[in-house]
């Protein structure tokens, strides 16, 4: 993302320190959707320590793969197998997500036993994430050392935007469905790349998306949810019992 952004900044000589404010502004606004990725996902361990660990192992884990992608990026950049494996991934998770609500099981199920079985799914969900941003940061500065300092600074921002998303997951009903909707976005977005550069819709479509998106992801809280659905509950109820009162009642002799 923020392409556009990119295109625009000035040329900054020498002093490749001037490019890191920018490198960190797309760390963070390609990390919303990221957290929330994160966030559900470690939402599938079954309490609030196993999750908190899971995202700190799973970051570790993340900035590994994070240096080593920076590190082989002019490797990686010549190989578009790379860019559609992130993509599949990404939209597979997407995949997942939505078809798991369809089951009868309770999609709020732990869907992990343990911590290590969550830990390589968070990693490789921001690796695939990377590839999206690492090689927009590349794009825009060569100095190794300064992409590698901005997604430092990204993985710990990314960190605590997950640890709110864990929260805001409970709190409101669209959230999760909402963040998903954005994954999908990166992994089209990355697949399009694939196939024709020239197709990537403009960077302002992408933006707007993700903020109406976030807007709706945020519109319903989880309580508000709630008695909507016990005073449906009630209705439906009363429209059941109603037949049945009036049944009983006709069918009762009469006393003399």
């Amino acid at each position: 993302m923020l392409d556009r952004l990119l295109d625009m900044s000035p040329t900054l000589g020498g002093d490749t320190l001037l490019l890191l404010p920018v490198l960190i502004m797309l760390e963070l606004v390609l990390s919303a959707d990221n957290a929330i990725a994160l966030a559900a996902i470690a939402q599938g361990l079954k309490t609030e320590e196993l999750q908190k660990q899971a995202l700190n192992v799973g970051l570790i884990a993340a900035f590994v793969l994070r240096v080593a992608l920076i590190l082989t990026a002019g490797w990686v950049l010549k190989y578009w197998q790379f860019e559609v494996a992130g993509a599949a991934y990404l939209l597979w998770l997407v995949y997942q997500h939505f078809t798991s609500k369809s089951d009868d099981e309770d999609s709020s199920a732990p869907k992990f036993d343990t911590l290590w079985q969550a830990v390589p799914t968070i990693a490789l969900t921001d690796l695939a994430f990377s590839l999206d941003s690492v090689t927009t940061a590349i794009a825009l500065s060569k100095d190794v050392l300064i992409v590698l300092l901005g997604g430092t600074i990204g993985i710990i921002a990314l960190r605590f935007m997950a640890g709110l998303f864990i929260r805001w997951l409970e709190i409101y009903v669209h959230l999760e469905d909402a963040g998903f909707v954005t994954v999908a976005f990166v992994g089209l977005r990355l697949l399009v790349r694939v196939i024709n550069p020239e197709w990537v819709p403009p960077e302002w479509i992408m933006v707007t998306l993700i903020f109406s998106l976030f807007a709706w992801g945020f519109s319903k809280k989880v309580e508000e949810s709630a008695v909507v659905d016990s005073k449906v509950s009630l209705m439906t109820e009363k429209a059941e019992t109603e037949p049945l009162l009036a049944a009983s009642e006709e069918k009762q002799p009469e006393t003399t």
